[in-house]
This record gives C-alpha cells, sequence and structure tokens, in this order.
C-alpha cells in the first residue's frame, strides 16, 4: 500500500512528449525545484514519491543504484514501462534513479537537481546552483540561485496573520533569520556577539529587530540571545511543537532582512521576494578555514572555460584534479554570497540596509532549453 498513487500531471506539450517521472521524497524545498521545471517544461508529468525507512530519514544511505534505504510499503509503485526522463533531487532519490535507469538497461535519463554525492557520470544533466562548484563537465549546467519557489500563499496567510501584532511594533521591522553551523562555519560566541550588535543598530535607528532561530541553532546561542538582546527587540525560539511561528508573518511584513549566511534557503526566499537583505558573515574553525581554502580553489579551479590560453590549462588541470578524486565538487557559500551582492540583490551586515537594486534571475528556461536537448538527442538514430 503506497502513501499515494500515482499522479498524473496534465499540461500543455506535444503529443511526442516523452514520459517522465518526477522522483521526489519528503523535502519540500528540494521537491519544489523539481516543480519549477516542471511548470516550465510543458510536458505531462508522473509523480513518485520515496519513503525512505526510518533510520535514513537523518542517515545517509552509501550512493548507488540500490533501493535498500527505500520502505517499499510505503512509497509509489517502481515498475515498469519505465520512463524515458526521470528528474529528481537529493541523495536518496537519487539512488532511485540510478538504480530505475540500470532497470531500463541505461535508457532512462536523469536530470538531478542539486549537488550530487557520488557517480557524477551517471547522471545525464546536473543542474547546479553558483554555491556548487563542480568541474567543467559536458553534463553540469551551471545556473544562479537555486530553483526554489515562495511559496506566496502561505506568506500571504502568515502576512495576515502575523500583521496585527507585526504593525504595532517601531518600524524598521527587520526580521533576522538565524540558522546553524554547516562546514566550514561554526556558530560561537562571535556570532553571537555580531548578532547583538545588528540588533543595537537596528533599535538605535528607532526599529524592531525580530529575531527567529532554527531546527539547526546551538541552544547556547539561543540562551545568549534569550539573555542580551536589546529591550526593544523580539526573539522566537524555533521549537518543534511552538504553536506560533512568525516567520512567514516576516517574509510578509518586515521591511528588511538580515540572514546567516550558513542558509542559501532563507537568503533566497528574502531574494525571491525582491526584499533588502544583509548576509550575515560567519566564522570558520581552523579546520573549516582549511576547507575553505579548498573550497576557494574549487572556485578558482572550476570556473567557467574560457578561451584563453591560461583559461585552456586551468580546464586541463581542473579535470585532472577532478579525475584524481582530489577535488570532485563542493560547495563555496562565500562565492553564492559574493553573487548576491554583485547582482545587487544583498549587502553585507555593517549598517544599512537598501532595497535590492538588481533582479533575481530566473534560470528555468535555460534548464528545459537543455533537457530538450537531452531528449531530442536520445531520440536522433545511433544514440
Amino acid at each position: 500500500m503506497t502513501i499515494e498513487g500515482v499522479m498524473e500531471r496534465s499540461g500543455p506539450g506535444p503529443a511526442e512528449a516523452p514520459r517522465v517521472w518526477l522522483l521526489l521524497g519528503d523535502k519540500k524545498g528540494d521537491n519544489g525545484q523539481v516543480h519549477t521545471i516542471e511548470e516550465a517544461l510543458g510536458w505531462p508529468c508522473e509523480l513518485r514519491h520515496i519513503q525512505v525507512l526510518d533510520e535514513f530519514v537523518f542517515g545517509k544511505p552509501r550512493v548507488g543504484p540500490t533501493l535498500y534505504h527505500i520502505d517499499r510499503d510505503r512509497s509509489d509503485p517502481l515498475e515498469p514501462p519505465w520512463p524515458d526522463l526521470i528528474i529528481t533531487v537529493g541523495r536518496r532519490p537519487a539512488n532511485v534513479a540510478l538504480w530505475i535507469k540500470e532497470q531500463s538497461g541505461g535508457r532512462t535519463r536523469i536530470v538531478l537537481v542539486g549537488k550530487p554525492s557520488g557517480m557524477m557520470d551517471s547522471f545525464d544533466l546536473i543542474v547546479a546552483s553558483s554555491e556548487n562548484r563542480f568541474p567543467p563537465l559536458p553534463n553540469v549546467l551551471p545556473i544562479s540561485l537555486p530553483l526554489m519557489r515562495v511559496d506566496e500563499a502561505a506568506v500571504a496567510a502568515g502576512a495576515e496573520t502575523w500583521r496585527q501584532r507585526l504593525e504595532a511594533l517601531p518600524r524598521p521591522l527587520i526580521g533576522v533569520m538565524v540558522g546553524g553551523p554547516t562546514g566550514p562555519y561554526v556558530f560561537d560566541s562571535s556570532v553571537t556577539d555580531q548578532l547583538i550588535a545588528a540588533a543595537r543598530q537596528v533599535v538605535y535607528r528607532g526599529g524592531t529587530p525580530y529575531f527567529t532561530t532554527s531546527r539547526r541553532t546551538p541552544p547556547a546561542l539561543v540562551k545568549d540571545l534569550q539573555e542580551r538582546l536589546p529591550e526593544d527587540s523580539r526573539l522566537f525560539a524555533w521549537s518543534a511543537d511552538a504553536e506560533e511561528n512568525p516567520y512567514m508573518g516576516l517574509l510578509g511584513c518586515a521591511d528588511g532582512f538580515i540572514v546567516t549566511g550558513d542558509s542559501i534557503s532563507m537568503l533566497v526566499e528574502v531574494v525571491r521576494l525582491h526584499k533588502p537583505l544583509a548576509i550575515l558573515s560567519l566564522p570558520t574553525s581552523l579546520l573549516g578555514s582549511v576547507d575553505q581554502l579548498r573550497r576557494s580553489l574549487a572556485r578558482w579551479l572550476f570556473a567557467p572555460v574560457d578561451d584563453s590560453a591560461g583559461g585552456w590549462l586551468r580546464n586541463l588541470l581542473a579535470r585532472l584534479v577532478y579525475q584524481s578524486g582530489f577535488i570532485t565538487h563542493t560547495r563555496d557559500f562565500r562565492a553564492f554570497h559574493q553573487m548576491l551582492i554583485d547582482r545587487g540583490l544583498a549587502v553585507e551586515a555593517s549598517g544599512e540596509i537598501p532595497p535590492p537594486s538588481g533582479e533575481a534571475p530566473d534560470d528555468a528556461k535555460r534548464v528545459v532549453e537543455r533537457i530538450r536537448a537531452l531528449m531530442r538527442q536520445q531520440e536522433s538514430p545511433g544514440t
């Protein structure tokens, strides 16, 4: 018995449109990127939902064409006729996609959104937003922002629920979104100091800093905020059983945002809403600093190919480094922050937060063009 049967998704498209499966797990943000492609693609698609076993909800299964990590009884059927194309995201569904490709005799094409955890050559197209650094491989399509879409209905509902309470606060109302440790960043006392200083600046300007923490925020940092924030601040300390969370209300009502640099998703949400955004830089540990050097090397090494002699040599070196396994791919948060700043979509958190001067790029069209080209190639004689 499955959680949900196969759901047919109708949409405009040619009669000869391929059979497409959307292979999805339980991460709403990840799934949203696949649905963005689905909407832009315009082909009829079938949804296959994958439910992983309890030990792999947080545990990472080995990478490969396997189903050992999923609950077959609670997942949608995985049966022939196999699809011509799978669009998926994340390690766990990607394993299932590789298994399906194996069952189809290699005929099924796989489009993976985001950073693969291994077997990069086994995916026909990897759609990688700019925090990801990959070697210049023909199956990698670099894009600017993750293909996340803001849930406008949820933001509007949150704004309506919280409007009366938030409008009563002194302006500007600045939402301060706090994430948590992730390589190479740490959340030590210096982060608390930066957050307190930012709150004091907002209060000094006559406004209200409204803090929201997340599941990853260290309890010690939350405790420090509770004890040290200026009197006119507000703080929501995240918990799984909290009855009211102001996050969506702030997205709808706040005048600007300060977001810790570890959270790509929160940064992208504010950018998509075209609201003023400041990025709070984070410290690294000693090992994190060494790791950041590796990420910075990947940024230079895997930069877009150009026609110069130096570019040709760098491209050759990048392929050698990739083939050696020394650096296959990585994430570079600082490069992502700089891209947002260069495009006029954000500033560093150091004072005033101006309105964005640039427009958020929409790469869905480029992704669709590559997918259509991929499927035309499959249909061509001799392929």
